[in-house]
């Protein structure tokens, strides 16, 4: 074994070049690999934490809005409200030097209780003849604390209403169509004084809500957790993740492969060598194990490189965030969620296809004869 490990390291070392464009081919493939993997799992996380902000955990819809009793307690519960939830046009006359706003919003009538499941949000001005609005509706409409706004349902009720506050989970969609107003004055404003669209709730594990909604649903009520409101949402961003990593994984593939070209060339280079030293009486697997190790070490210390430079630029990318425009992507930066399993597997993966890109030379070395290359 000392003898393999002697040629392997000279012969790694007389072609410094090569090696060390292989080396950094490998650990380059490396690092898009995870940072790419970072960025999407801090995507993941941050779409939904930002979802969870302005989102309950478990909504259970009234069957009968007319009729809709307490649900019983729970343990896994943290907060609960009443709610009643519908379309509104929202207005805003213009004034001197500003012109009139108008915009579409869903607008959630909190009844008490409100500021427990929505704990992220500040609702605590929240008080019967005002608003709260998303901050990218608020910028739509033009409108600041202090502003009176007509709100028009769908049976031409019109009520005016005072902004009081504004806020911003960092989701685009949720800030540009939400807005939180009481229940009483979304009541008056669907001339409806005892309905209730059903109760939210937040819960302790979020993970739990399908197994709590059915424990309260009981005959009275719809369970929706958040996992169900949000399943496209969801599996697109799994299939995103996965889609992603196999094509990056790609570029691991192609440095494996050119890595294994530059080997096969060495072979056929030093065929007169490998011939003369087998006559001296080095075995076939001791001269096949040479370039297998040299394979190895490259790949090897391709990948420690590799999630070096991965976990630097991941780093990097968590203390200075991209900003994107959330029109177009629904957050406003781009976190980063850096998980030590994603490194794990990349590294095993990428290290099987080194060792597979290397049995094509070693192959080619011991198809090798002594006697024809001598004679």
């Amino acid at each position: 074994m000392r003898f393999v490990w002697f040629l392997a390291l000279r012969q790694l070392r007389y072609r410094r070049t090569q090696s060390l464009i292989t080396l950094l081919g490998v650990a380059v493939g490396i690092m898009v690999l995870t940072t790419a993997l970072s960025l999407t799992n801090g995507f993941i996380r941050g779409l939904v934490e930002a979802t969870l902000k302005a989102v309950p955990h478990l909504y259970l819809q009234s069957l009968n809005p007319e009729n809709s009793p307490a649900p019983p307690a729970h343990p896994e519960v943290v907060g609960q409200a009443p709610v009643l939830l519908t379309k509104a046009l929202l207005t805003r006359r213009a004034e001197a030097g500003r012109s009139a706003g108008a915009d579409f919003a869903t607008l959630i009538g909190l009844g008490e209780g409100g500021q427990a499941v929505y704990p992220d949000l500040d609702l605590s001005r929240l008080r019967e003849g005002s608003i709260v609005l998303g901050s990218a509706l608020a910028r739509s409409l033009g409108a600041y604390p202090g502003d009176k706004l007509f709100l028009v349902s769908i049976n031409q009720k019109r009520i005016q209403l005072e902004v009081v506050a504004t806020f911003q989970t960092g989701n685009y969609l949720l800030d540009a169509g939400f807005a939180f107003t009481t229940l009483a004055d979304t009541r008056e404003l669907l001339e409806q004084p005892s309905a209730l669209s059903g109760y939210q709730f937040r819960l302790r594990d979020p993970d739990k809500a399908p197994e709590v909604g059915v424990a309260l649903a009981g005959r009275h009520y719809f369970p929706q957790t958040w996992q169900s409101s949000n399943r496209t949402l969801i599996e697109q961003l799994a299939l995103q993740k996965r889609v992603i990593g196999i094509v990056v994984f790609l570029i691991v593939v192609v440095a494996a492969l050119g890595m294994a070209s530059v080997l096969v060339l060495t072979v056929i280079e030093k065929t007169p060598d490998i011939a003369l030293l087998r006559v001296m009486g080095a075995g076939s697997a001791q001269v096949a194990g040479v370039f297998a190790l040299q394979g190895l070490v490259l790949g090897a210390l391709g990948i420690l490189m590799g999630n070096l430079l991965g976990f630097g630029l991941s780093s990097y990318f968590r203390w200075r965030p991209v900003e994107i425009p959330g029109e177009l992507y629904f957050l406003t930066r781009l976190p980063v969620d850096i998980k030590t399993s994603d490194f794990v597997w990349v590294s095993c993966f990428s290290l099987l296809v080194v060792m597979l890109a290397s049995l094509l030379p070693l192959w080619r070395a011991l198809r090798i004869k002594p006697g024809e290359v001598l004679r």
